[in-house]
Formats: structure tokens, sequence, C-alpha cells
């Protein structure tokens, strides 16, 4: 029979839990438990207080102002006057005009002539067909001028030579103001030459043509 006190330290291993086995050295170790379950995350902590501000950072360079400018859009501002048949038979002068309203100051105008012309004479001639604004060539930049020349040839010939042709007259002058401009197409001489038998407008159309163009 066992002493009596080697049979309450046997009862004392088989009756206490595992975790008290390493506090009695003499009673055997049991196998390791699972492992538990992770726990719940925890809550959020405690906001941290504001931080010191930064230092003020180094002066810029000074900025250039920039004013936006809107252009008035461009219209666009022409006129025809035709005439049928004029016949103008005459060596000086006015041949025919048209009025037109020019509306900005800035701006250029593109005059065209189109019309049948004609210089007949016996002797060498020469004439100038030329545009006015207001009653003044244009200065801006030189005038706007055709002309037609005959030679002396032979008188037989030059005394029965009678072509009409369709001729043009074009140019663009500069430098007029905004507001009514008188636009004229004039018959004259050529410098240092005599005038012959000048014809204008025989037996067709002719029309001025104007125009206003941005510079």
């Amino acid at each position: 029979m066992l002493p009596l006190l080697a049979r309450l330290l046997l009862l004392t291993c088989l009756v206490s839990p595992l975790y008290s086995v390493e506090k009695y050295g003499s009673c055997l170790q049991g196998p390791a438990g699972n492992p538990g379950r992770e726990g719940n995350p925890g809550s959020n902590g405690i906001p941290g207080t504001p931080g010191i501000p930064g230092r003020d950072g180094p002066k810029g360079e000074k900025g250039e102002c920039v004013s936006e400018i809107f252009a008035e859009p461009w219209r666009p501002n022409y006129k025809q006057c035709a005439w049928n048949a004029l016949n103008y038979g005459i060596d000086l002068g006015k041949i025919a005009d048209c009025t037109f309203t020019k509306l900005r100051s800035d701006s250029a105008l593109r005059v065209v002539f189109s019309g049948s012309l004609r210089l007949k004479c016996k002797t060498a001639c020469c004439q100038r067909w030329y545009f006015t604004f207001n009653g003044a060539e244009c200065s801006g930049p030189l005038t706007i001028e055709s002309i037609i020349y005959l030679d002396q040839g032979s008188p037989e010939l030059n005394s029965t030579i009678n072509i009409h042709r369709t001729s043009t007259v074009e140019g663009l002058c500069e430098g007029l103001q905004a507001g009514l401009v008188d636009v004229a197409i004039w018959v004259g001489t050529c410098a240092d030459y005599p005038r012959g038998d000048a014809s204008t407008g025989w037996n067709s159309v002719s029309r001025v043509i104007i125009e206003e163009l941005p510079k």
C-alpha cells in the first residue's frame, strides 16, 4: 500500500487544471492547446492636436497686367452700280459715279470699273481712265488708273481703227475716313500726249464695284 503522502499527490495531479501543471514540478505537462481567435479591432484613437503653421514662402515676382481686347467682327460691306449701254463719248470729264457708305476709318476701299473702252486717232494719242474719291484722286498709296495709247502708225489705218474692248480699272485706296464717299470714274489725257477720240460703255453693261476691306 502506497504511503498516504504519495496518494494525495497523485489525486492532486488528476483534478487540478492544466495551467497548474507548471506550478507543481512533479506533475506531467499536457499538450499545447489550439491558438485562440483574433480579437476585434480596437476603436480609433483621439485625434492629435494641429501642427504648428509653416513659415511664409518667399515673395513672388510682380506680374504683368494683360487686358483683353475683343475686336468687333468684320461685316461685309460692298456696293455695285451698273449702267446699260452708257455710250459716253466724252474725252475729258466724269463718266459715272457711285456713292458708298464707308463704315470704318481704318479700312481700305477696293474699287473696280468694268466696261467697254475705245480710243482712236490719226496721230499718236493717249487717254487715261481713273477713279476719284470725293473729288480727289487716291493718294494712299497711289492713283488708280488705266491708259490706252495709240501710236501714229499709218494715217490710213489709224483713221479707220475703231475697236471697243471690255477693260477694267481696279485698285485699293487707303486713308479714307468713315462716312459717305463719292466714288467716280473719269476720263482724261495722259501727260505729254495729245488726247484722241475716247468712248466708254459702248453697247454693253458698265459697272462700278466698291468693297470695304480690313487692313
